[in-house]
């Protein structure tokens, strides 16, 4: 990672993005910050943004972007109505982030756009993939599984060789006073991490009783909405059965919510739509570690592909297969656990 290029890098105002523009800046690059504003709540880390360019005394650009982040919001409310649990990061980081920041980049005369994410950027045979990153706790390929292919030429990840603990001691070194700052682990539009109350003000009509229920169907309870629910939820079901129960099924038609003990959320098959790949389309079924879910490490399945869907078969059964979520095949190149591309969860079977 060296040379005069000039890179765009997406400074967010935290440690991970701070770090990789102050390891760019280190290596000799031509640097420039992008801030992005994609809700009313960007004041702050505007602010953490413009100090972080002042120290490393390189450009920042600050883009407005609420109009365009509308169809994230959309899509957000949108997928919950249907009775799905939305991946919002994912699609951002294929539209906004690698999308609409990265052309702003290249427009400006940069040849390479850089953020703060977790995940390598790898050169195999004649082109660019994308990677696990070395530390696999703090891996974030996941999320980007589903941007194009095409951008990987002009992306560089600085922060995907290190831990969390590694970059913070190279912000101390920095002396970007950000070492300590505590880390965000909530969607950038959901204040607290309330997502139910946000979606309630937005969109209330999603605010309906319906009946939670068993898989034979007997009534266990009421809800006041199947926003707040997600398959394999657990927690916050407010019906005592005596043993654990699940959440197994979520009707958005009928407002139901049915519940069942842990074999119900176990299965062995996905389908997955609008599939994104990030080698050549493979053109017969291959073996993958395919995850489910962002903090799944994945499991060993066999993945067919199909037009611009898959069919997913895993060789045990795994836990809360969730439509709405992005399944992400990995193929194992030596060391490195290549991502192949990825699809939209849209039911699992036996």
């Amino acid at each position: 990672m060296t040379g005069k290029k000039k890179v765009f890098v997406a400074l967010s105002g935290g440690v991970d993005s701070s770090t990789a523009a102050a390891l760019l800046l280190e290596a000799g690059f031509d640097c420039a910050g992008v801030f992005m504003i994609t809700n009313d709540r960007a004041g702050q880390a505007q602010a953490d943004a413009e100090k972080v360019a002042g120290k490393l005394g390189i450009k920042l650009y600050v883009l407005d972007l609420r109009g365009e982040f509308e169809q994230i919001l959309n899509y957000f409310c949108s997928e919950y109505k249907r009775g799905r649990t939305p991946n919002p990061c994912v699609l951002c980081n294929r539209g906004i982030k690698f999308g609409r920041l990265l052309s702003f980049a290249r427009d400006n005369g940069a040849e390479l756009f850089a953020t703060g994410h977790y995940a390598r950027i790898l050169e195999s045979g004649s082109s660019a993939g994308l990677y696990q990153a070395a530390d696999a706790r703090k891996d974030q390929s996941y999320a980007l599984a589903m941007i194009d292919k095409k951008a990987l030429a002009y992306i560089i990840l600085p922060m995907g060789d290190y831990s969390k603990e590694q970059t913070r001691e190279m912000a101390k070194k920095f002396g970007l006073g950000l070492e300590g700052k505590k880390e965000s682990q909530e969607i950038c539009f959901i204040p607290d991490n309330d997502y139910a109350a946000v979606l309630e003000t937005l969109w209330p009509e999603l605010v309906r009783k319906g009946k939670i229920v068993d898989e034979h169907g007997k009534v266990l309870g009421e809800h006041n909405g199947t926003h707040r629910f997600t398959i394999g939820q657990r927690q916050g079901l407010r019906v005592a059965m005596g043993k654990p129960y699940y959440v197994v099924r979520i009707d958005a038609e009928t407002n139901t919510v049915t519940l069942g003990p842990k074999e119900e959320v176990m299965h062995k098959r996905l389908s997955a739509t609008g599939v994104n790949w990030l080698i050549d389309r493979p053109q017969a079924s291959f073996r993958a570690r395919v995850r489910v879910r962002y903090n799944n490490r994945g499991a060993q399945a066999t993945v067919f592909p199909e037009d611009d869907s898959v069919t997913v078969e895993f060789d045990e059964p795994i836990a809360a297969i969730t439509p709405g979520q992005l399944a992400v095949f990995y193929i194992q190149e030596g060391e490195n656990s290549r991502v192949a591309g990825g699809g939209w969860i849209k039911d699992a079977t036996d």
